[in-house]
């Protein structure tokens, strides 16, 4: 049996979790042998995903929605579909499905979707969503939480709901002394400063304002923190920042290609979200061995364990965040055993070998094709 050919559609190729994530996802497709091509809905400039997507081997083609709702898209999208000969069609976020299911459909393809967040949609919105999930052959939840929710909200047919949660590449998110020594350089940070960061869009959801108010107080030669990412709320960070007695600690680092070194620099990390689903973020983080703190939102309570491999607190609560702050901060040794511990659940659940296989296997379930044959190419090609 040949190979499958699938293709992954997103809204955009922009750089966010679930972007990486199907990135990740498609590029170990590939080196199994399967054919994968990806698939953008947005007008306008690519983003960044679109090169990295290509420079793993994989062809990456922009399909892109007209304003309002595009009755022609998914026509124009099944054309493409048909002409690539698809096998399956994995769509990732709630705007792909609605219009990747029905192009599935008209190009006899299988439809995979991946619900990555909550995705709290009301009237017009969430019936469009409820309608094309009625034609996913497979509706996938990163967390048991968020499946819960999809069958709550009757979002999809509970028969179709599978979990999948996240995984990443075990090998790059690692302790690593070396990084830890030259990214503390390049910011001028003491080796011996005890380093809070954050990575992520600075979007409002992400909060990161919140990280800054409630790290203030803390702040010195001694304790500094580190902010990575880019976005719309770089300039209220900014001002934050200022609006601090300390300003000079707190370090925003703009956007990195890489952030496995800035990681591996941090002593503590932080997830100030208002909202998420199971952010690969968090998972780098714990593959590094940085104790975490969190907010208790979307599916990061099915990921961490309270006080065993790592801390929760309720979203939007400064006063919290500071005192779990503190705690690690005066207590080394309890941050040295919840990095430890979340490393360790990482490593056995959530790794990017691990979610790859169970996607095949749902494209296996779907399709009614074996995928012996797609793992021995790999093997022969030296994956």
């Amino acid at each position: 049996m040949s190979a499958l050919t699938i293709a992954h559609v997103l809204s955009s190729f922009g750089m966010g979790g679930q972007e990486r994530m199907a990135l990740e996802l498609a590029t170990w497709q590939k080196k199994r042998g399967h054919r994968v091509l990806a698939v953008s809905l947005a007008a306008g400039s690519e983003g960044t995903l679109g090169e990295l997507f290509r420079a793993a081997g994989i062809p990456a083609h922009n399909v892109p929605k007209h304003a309002g709702v595009d009755a022609s898209l998914p026509v124009r999208l099944a054309t493409l579909i048909g002409g690539e000969a698809v096998d399956v069609v994995h769509t990732h976020n709630p705007h792909a499905m609605i219009y990747g299911a029905p192009a599935a459909g008209l190009a006899r393809a299988k439809s995979v979707h991946t619900k990555h967040g909550m995705n709290p949609d009301q009237t017009r919105r969430l019936w469009l969503r409820r309608t094309a999930a009625t034609l996913v052959d497979a509706y996938v939840a990163v967390t048991p939480h968020l499946a819960k929710v999809a069958v709550e909200r009757a979002e999809c047919d509970p028969s179709r709901i599978h979990v999948v949660p996240n995984g990443i590449d075990v090998g790059r998110f690692k302790p690593d002394a070396e990084a830890r020594s030259r990214v503390r350089a390049e910011l001028g940070v003491p080796q011996s400063s005890w380093l809070v960061g954050t990575v992520g869009r600075l979007a409002p959801e992400k909060d990161q304002a919140l990280l800054i108010r409630a790290m203030a107080p803390l702040l010195d030669e001694r304790r500094q923190l580190l902010v990575v990412g880019d976005g719309p709320e770089r300039e209220a960070l900014e001002r934050a920042r200022s609006e601090t007695w300390r300003s000079e600690f707190v370090h925003l680092a703009g956007a990195r290609a890489d952030v496995a070194p800035y990681m591996a620099a941090m002593d503590a990390f932080v997830l100030s979200s208002r909202t998420e689903g199971l952010p690969l973020v968090l998972l780098e983080a714990m593959a590094t061995g940085v104790p975490v703190v969190s907010t208790a939102v979307g599916g990061i309570p099915d990921l961490i364990e309270p006080e065993v491999n790592g801390l929760l607190v309720p979203p939007e609560d400064e006063h919290e965040l500071l005192r779990q702050l503190v705690v690690l901060a005066h207590q080394p040794t309890a941050g040295l055993r919840l990095g430890q511990a979340g490393r360790e659940a990482v490593q056995r659940r959530y790794s990017l070998a691990l979610m790859a296989e169970r996607y095949e296997g749902i494209y296996e379930q779907v399709t009614g094709r074996k995928q012996a044959e797609p793992r021995a190419a790999a093997a022969s090609a030296g994956a």
